[in-house]
């Protein structure tokens, strides 16, 4: 009995291994199994997890400014010529927006397109590298359950896209995407410069709105296909759309706690306590004698050089005084926080105390 399972399981498997998928792309690397993917993403959470922050808790945190500077140039890059890949190949005049099979031939724009699924593929491996540098940095705040499922799920997602549909209607979840990191990227880069260019991303909080935006254009362009009819996978384009409804979910919550609910505390809180602010949220994180919380939510950004706008009014009207560790850009002697005097960038940096 046992022996007739097994043997039906094998076939199942072979049988969607093999005659189901894209036999283009079998020989590809990676492509031939899923096990290499799955075996890179439970290694990657349980590093995120576990064993990362293990390693790096009695070491000191590696100042990789220089380092982020480049890889996020290589990453802004790197999307920018996938979107343009994914346009040439199809989505600039080529395919159809409310219907777009897959093209299995070997006609040269289907082999172009389904080369630019396989690099998204790759990309979604080189973005494990935003998490190590949090936890080489000592930022384990930032790497939060979100975080976590945003990157552990997506190679083997996109996978499976690579393995059966590598082209067609679900690749404009990749268009988007490609766009949307090249901005992130780009956010990342500026921002890890320093204060000096820092004055030029003031459109920070609108990232988390951009990528919602994303999720709703994703699964609204899935779902319109239960509408009418295509010659479309109908399960995978029922996959890709509950991707972008979950994550939309998931960064809808980042950007309540982060953006709404973290600065109506914090005004309330100055409000009612005068100068006092221990425990208020800054940007949405709480401070509790100089340490954040462990970030529930990803955060689109590093906020080690963020600023408010609206706390920085309620210090101006508080004349720049506060308990808990602050004085007039001072430390006092509780905190290992400091006030940034910068006047480029008038922001709350948190560091150190050597």
């Amino acid at each position: 009995m046992a022996r007739l399972l097994l043997n039906d399981i094998h076939l199942w498997y072979t049988d969607l291994m093999d005659k189901r998928s894209d036999p283009r792309v079998k020989d590809w690397p990676m492509m031939s199994s899923p096990a290499p993917t799955l075996a890179l993403c439970i290694l990657y959470a349980y590093f995120s997890k576990s064993l990362g922050p293990k390693l790096m808790r009695n070491r000191k945190a590696f100042d990789l400014r220089k380092l982020l500077i480049y890889y996020n140039l290589c990453q802004t890059l790197f999307s920018a010529w996938m979107f343009y890949e994914y346009l040439m190949s199809g989505w600039w005049g080529h395919y159809n927006f409310t219907c777009q099979p897959v093209d299995y031939s070997n006609n040269p724009l289907a082999l172009r397109m389904a080369r630019t699924c396989w690099w998204y593929y790759v990309s979604k491996f080189t973005e494990f590298f935003d998490t190590l540098f949090f936890i080489l940095r000592k930022k384990n705040e930032h790497v939060s359950t979100l975080h976590v499922i945003h990157h552990g799920c997506m190679p083997f997602s996109v996978w499976m896209g690579m393995k059966y549909a590598p082209g067609g209607h679900s690749t404009f979840f990749a268009l988007l995407n490609t766009f949307v990191h090249v901005v992130m990227y780009f956010y990342y880069m500026i921002s890890a410069m320093g204060p000096k260019y820092q004055k030029y991303i003031w459109w920070k909080k609108y990232l988390t709105t951009f990528q919602m935006v994303q999720f709703v254009a994703i699964f609204t362009h899935q779902f319109q296909l239960l509408f009418h009819e295509c010659d479309y996978p109908r399960g995978f384009m029922i996959y890709i759309g509950l991707h972008g409804v979950m994550f939309l979910l998931l960064f809808s919550d980042f950007y309540k706690a982060k953006y709404t609910k973290g600065i109506q505390a914090n005004k309330s809180h100055i409000e009612r306590n005068g100068t006092n602010y221990k425990n208020c949220p800054i940007n949405g994180e709480i401070y509790t004698n100089g340490h954040s919380n462990k970030g529930a939510c990803m955060p689109v950004v590093d906020d080690e050089n963020d600023g408010s706008a609206d706390l920085d009014d309620y210090k101006t009207r508080s004349n720049g005084i506060y308990k808990n560790g602050f004085t007039n850009g001072h430390i006092l002697s509780t905190n290992e926080a400091i006030l940034n005097s910068d006047t480029n960038t008038s922001s709350l940096h948190q560091r150190k105390v050597k």
